[in-house]
């Protein structure tokens, strides 16, 4: 009796990591084309000004329309995904990002290009809220630091394919030709999520009877652990967002005198950066659990490294421009533990809403350092580069020390 019980154990257990390993994949397919159409921008940005005769405001206005988007949406996307499921929700979204990608292929003025930008961030508003979520229901609790940081490799993945393999399907196309592409693969990524993704048979973690919108958005707006964690979350992303997906590359030919190859070998080298620093993170944050280190701890030592990274790149330390942007881009990801904290430390059934919240300071953030930076550069020339980086490093330090104060408990 007790071989057979242990084969049929043994069955489940395989089935579930099947499935588990079903549902990773196909979400963080989907995560992938969103850091795609994230950050390739930053590719395209010569092809851009070019052809539509963009100013550094308008490029910065353009790409970052994808931000703005994305962060609207991010409080009804959280109520979304708790209420109808990650399933449901991102493949209709990533429709709209289809046709986003379409419309930005088809565009020849900048208001059509900045609202076809904006549907390609509504759409893929999703893809890491709804991952996060779909961890949330199919993993252990315990595990989700080191499972959304293996999640996010998907993200690093998407930036190194907007780099150099953009750069070589610009030798056979033009950057319309790219998009149309994009729209095609999103549209196979959203029938993937609808078709291939099961729906858990209980949920673990659904709201409680009479749970409503309003009171948990007041339990997470209204918590002092959510305030003390959050501004330091979107200070450190929100700049990563913003240079990751398009300033880096015109750092690097405005400030350091890059040409374009050498520039695109630098954006590749950060996105490769990124890939491994979020798998490195994963890693990191689940063997110091093991010994009874908590993820914000390792949080707060990876942002205070992304800083001195920022002061080093101000200060032009004499190190080769593609490990300066690589160390940018693997230890800037460590504000997304963030996340992983706050929704261990809240109600389960609050999951799509807290990180959504999170997000949506993030990408707020991420708007505002994008276009300002972009004004800078065109009042300023060059050293507004440099101008807005230290902007961005003095609110990163601000936000870290509010966040060093003991948070209260729920």
């Amino acid at each position: 009796m007790g071989i057979p019980a242990q084969r049929a154990e043994g069955l489940r257990a395989a089935n579930l990591w099947a499935v588990q390993a079903r549902v990773f994949v196909i979400f963080a397919a989907g995560y992938f084309l969103s850091y795609l159409y994230r950050t390739v921008n930053a590719v395209l940005a010569p092809d851009l000004t070019r052809d539509l005769a963009l100013s550094p405001a308008d490029l910065g206005l353009l790409t970052a329309a994808y931000f703005m988007t994305f962060a609207l949406f991010q409080v009804p996307l959280g109520v979304l995904l708790d209420k109808y499921g990650p399933r449901r929700v991102e493949s209709l979204l990533l429709v709209l990002a289809a046709l986003g990608a379409a419309g930005f292929a088809l565009a020849d003025t900048v208001p059509m290009l900045i609202l076809a930008r904006a549907l390609i961030g509504l759409g893929v508003s999703a893809c890491l809220m709804a991952g996060f979520k779909a961890l949330v229901q199919w993993f252990p609790r315990e595990k989700l630091p080191l499972w959304n940081s293996v999640y996010m490799v998907a993200g690093g993945l998407g930036a190194v394919t907007a780099a150099a393999p953009v750069e070589l399907a610009l030798q056979v196309t033009d950057w319309r030709g790219v998009f149309l592409a994009l729209a095609g693969l999103t549209l196979l990524a959203a029938l993937a999520i609808a078709l291939f993704v099961p729906t858990p048979p209980t949920d673990p973690h659904a709201a409680p009877a009479g749970d409503s919108v309003l009171a948990g958005l007041k339990a997470i707006y209204g918590s002092a652990l959510f305030w003390r964690i959050a501004p330091m979350a979107a200070a450190c992303q929100g700049t990563y967002l913003a240079y990751q997906s398009l300033w880096i590359g015109p750092w690097v030919r405005d400030v350091q005198g890059l040409e374009r190859a050498a520039a695109a070998s630098v954006v590749t080298a950060a996105a490769f950066g990124m890939a491994g620093g979020y798998l490195l993170l994963g890693l990191i944050a689940e063997a110091a659990r093991r010994r009874g280190i908590g993820p914000l701890t390792v949080a707060r030592i990876g942002m205070s490294l992304f800083v001195l990274v920022q002061i080093s790149l101000l200060l032009a330390a004499p190190l080769p421009p593609a490990l300066s942007w690589m160390l940018f881009g693997g230890i800037g990801s460590a504000s997304m533990l963030c996340y992983a904290y706050l929704s261990q430390s809240m109600p389960p059934h609050l999951a799509g809403r807290v990180n959504t919240a999170v997000n949506m300071l993030c990408f707020v953030q991420a708007f505002i350092v994008q276009t300002g930076i972009g004004e800078l550069v065109n009042h300023l020339g060059a050293p507004g580069h440099a101008v807005g980086l230290g902007l961005c490093i003095t609110l990163e330090i601000a936000a870290l020390t509010w966040g060093l104060l003991r948070p209260n408990r729920r």
